[in-house]
């Protein structure tokens, strides 16, 4: 097979297929065994080398690369295309015990032990020097081998070292906030540190939110903005590394993008990556892991340049080995999850891991080839989703259509709702803006979920749910898209704070007081076990709100209790034809898909059988319509074109097994 080097081209000729593999923790004759494997279940891509460091280089500027030559030829000579990841996730023993101080440091002080991974501080000047000058070895040596086609720097940055409050980060962080504010005046108005008497006279005088819980909010955001940007900063350094041996291999790094706000802030990193990856796993308990992979997949999709395709670096065929239960997936789940992510935009389905490991922290974590081996069905499974990709391959490269829904989200937005006391503490950002995600999943609708600097100018609803930190660009944007005729949705706990974590004053929600035509004079968080109703049914818990009228319309009042008659969701109309809900309430699922229903036109999708999830792909020529069947039901739509898996004509009905998937090419204009 030839590979070419095309400047950020996609790194495979078909659909990318494959796993993190490891094959340091195995004997020489299995390595033969898992190509031949590899081969028969279709896997064309590898991330090879991910915690290798320590079996590189064996000491201190001495290398031994012969099994890593080794299992390089051995999976270029069967046609499998290397992601060579840097392997700096796992500092070798040696570096560690020689400078200890490079270890990440916890918010009491208390250094990580070695044993864990990413065992090291973004702001260590001796780690980032022996980092980069392994990276240059490595690519020096593999770079430019042709079947070495993407470069995967370090595993999940943030995932083990997210926050160190050692002297190093306290000294990069009196750096970061001096370049940031200029001025101790300016720094100290923003975090409000009148209060407590806090007030800095010195930027010497300033340390991480180290220790006692009663922490300044203001300050803890801006740790977590710099701890973002100190990761991101060390993987610029080994990406340009990279580059400038081999400028035209894409680079990457394996997000951990889920429906909670993130360790770092990935939509702010994702115009550096060549290639936007990321890696998910659903969770259990969740009682809807599908509409967890679909928000997942909306989140990444929106990451990219113009809802490029985007890789799927890892998932599971199975359970993982670091939740309290883990669940095993259902038969066929595997392959409904990752063929929904190809409906969601990826072009790569990639697990960790390859094989089994046998020992380890994740020793029983699922993978492609499991301890019981080949003959199982959870492989003949991964063979089946090879063939799959295989029958999708005039998918690549295609790309979802403009969303008619935008939903806000935002990390800084979540890191400062979790920081702090807030008038219900126990309401998850994630679990809000989720909820309603899934009120126009239900409803089949094509969502995208946006960052607040987005261009949202395409949608016909914008959603903003629980964006509690707001500055002053995102309010005027969104007012901006509700007056140029767009409908705006704004739920509870939005536009309470600006972007220094100040509370807006003069009644909530101050940013969008004006937008909306109402305001609250005071937030009703409902106690433990407390439920509300409306006077038109609808009904919640959670949340309340005491809201005054200005230039609204009523929609719903509450009926009986302290707020009996008083506003609950409201409307303004714009006079360019744009509108703006306000839902104050915490509703419940089905009253949110009422409030759904409301606002968007319905198309052909929006009453598909239930538990039928239908994504849309397409390029100049072609749609490819995926059915994923998530119920314990077949389900009958109208469809007309060609069924890609079974290669089987469609002329009208078309039935989907219960827990399957099918996949519909047929010709479009656009």
């Amino acid at each position: 097979m030839t590979w070419s080097h095309v400047d950020n081209a996609w790194p495979t000729r078909g659909l990318s297929y494959g796993a993190d593999y490891n094959p340091e923790q195995w004997d020489r004759d299995v390595w033969k065994e898992d190509v031949r494997l590899m081969t028969q279940a279709g896997v064309n891509l590898v991330s090879l080398g991910i915690f290798s460091w320590g079996l590189i280089e064996v000491a201190d500027g001495e290398y031994d690369w012969e099994w890593m030559d080794e299992i390089v030829d051995l999976l270029a000579s069967n046609g499998i295309a290397i992601d060579l990841a840097t392997p700096t996730a796992a500092p070798p023993g040696w570096l560690l015990a020689a400078h200890p101080e490079i270890r990440p440091v916890d918010h009491d002080m208390q250094p990580h032990w070695p044993g864990a991974r990413l065992g090291w501080c973004p702001s260590s000047p001796v780690f980032r020097a022996y980092a980069l000058r392994m990276v240059r070895a490595l690519a020096d040596r593999y770079g430019h081998r042709e079947h070495v086609v993407m470069w995967h720097v370090s595993n999940e940055l943030g995932g083990g070292n997210g926050r160190c409050y050692c002297d190093a980060s306290a000294a990069a962080f009196r750096d970061w906030l001096r370049h940031k504010y200029g001025t101790l005046e300016a720094l100290n108005k923003a975090w409000g540190t009148a209060f407590w008497g806090h007030t800095y006279r010195d930027f010497a005088h300033i340390l991480p939110p180290r220790g006692n819980d009663a922490k300044n909010p203001s300050l803890v955001l801006d740790f977590d903005r710099f701890s973002s940007d100190e990761l991101l900063a060390h993987y610029l350094a080994e990406r340009d590394v990279l580059k400038s041996v081999t400028p035209a291999l894409p680079v990457t790094t394996n997000f951990m993008a889920g429906a909670e706000p993130d360790v770092v802030d990935y939509p702010r990193w994702a115009p550096h990556m060549d290639i936007v990856a990321n890696d998910h796993y659903t969770r259990s308990p969740d009682p809807l892991p599908e509409q967890d992979v679909a928000f997942s997949g909306d989140r990444m999709r929106a990451m990219t340049t113009q809802r490029r395709p985007w890789m799927l670096m890892e998932h599971s065929t199975s359970a993982v080995s670091w939740q309290p239960r883990n669940r095993a997936k259902a038969p066929g789940e595997m392959i409904r999850n990752s063929l929904s992510h190809v409906g969601h935009g990826s072009d790569g389905i990639l697990f960790f891991q390859w094989r089994a490991s046998l020992a380890g922290a994740e020793q029983f974590h699922s993978a492609m080839v499991p301890h019981a081996g080949e003959d199982t069905a959870l492989y003949r499974d991964v063979c089946k989703l090879g063939e799959y990709l295989r029958r999708l391959a005039p998918v690549m490269g295609s790309r979802t259509p403009q969303a008619r829904v935008g939903i806000l989200f935002d990390d800084e937005a979540g890191w400062a709702m979790a920081k702090g006391v807030k008038p219900n503490n126990h309401l998850a950002y994630g679990r809000i803006v989720r909820d309603w995600h899934h009120a126009f999943w239900r409803l089949n609708e094509s969502i995208e979920i946006l960052s607040p600097w987005s261009d949202f100018t395409g949608c016909e609803v914008l959603v903003v749910p629980g964006l509690f930190l707001t500055d002053g660009d995102t309010a005027a944007r969104v007012s901006a898209f509700a007056e140029a005729g767009g409908t705006v949705v704004l739920g509870f706990l939005s536009g309470i704070v600006d972007e220094h974590d100040q509370v807006r004053p003069g009644g909530y929600p101050g940013a969008f007081r004006e937008l909306l035509g109402a305001w609250c004079e005071e937030f009703r968080p409902l106690q433990e076990g407390e439920t509300f109703t409306l006077d038109n049914g609808w009904s919640g818990t959670e949340w309340t709100e005491l809201v005054r009228m200005r230039d609204a319309d009523v929609i719903a009042r509450y009926s009986g209790g302290d707020l009996n008659g008083h506003p609950a969701i409201t409307s303004r109309a714009l006079g360019t034809g744009g509108r703006v809900v306000y839902v104050s309430a915490g509703l419940d699922s089905d009253a949110l898909l009422d409030v759904a229903r409301s606002l968007i036109r319905p198309t052909e999708l929006s009453d598909m059988p239930k538990g039928l999830e239908v994504l849309v792909r397409r390029n100049d020529e072609e749609a490819f319509t995926f059915f994923v069947n998530h119920a314990d039901e077949d389900a009958i739509v109208t469809a007309r074109g060609r069924e890609m898996l079974t290669d089987e004509p469609v002329g009208g009905e078309l039935r989907i097994p219960a827990g399957e998937v099918r996949v519909v090419r047929s010709g479009t204009s656009k």
